[in-house]
């Protein structure tokens, strides 16, 4: 996911998204959306399985 549709799915979650890392604003979104705010802290695999930031989390 780009870092332009990451601000948008942000602005309309109505998160501030100025200055914000990409780790960081994901983190933010996954919060807003009621999942665990873990992106990029997986060490053995994930088990969130319907997660939108799945793909690039795993990478």
């Amino acid at each position: 996911m780009t870092v332009k549709e990451l601000r948008r799915m942000a602005k309309d979650m109505s998160i501030k998204y100025v200055g914000q890392r990409k780790a960081d604003l994901i983190r933010q979104i996954q919060k807003a959306e009621g999942n665990f705010d873990c992106f990029g802290t997986a060490v053995d695999g994930c088990d969130q399985l319907e997660c939108l930031f799945r793909e690039d989390c795993l990478k």
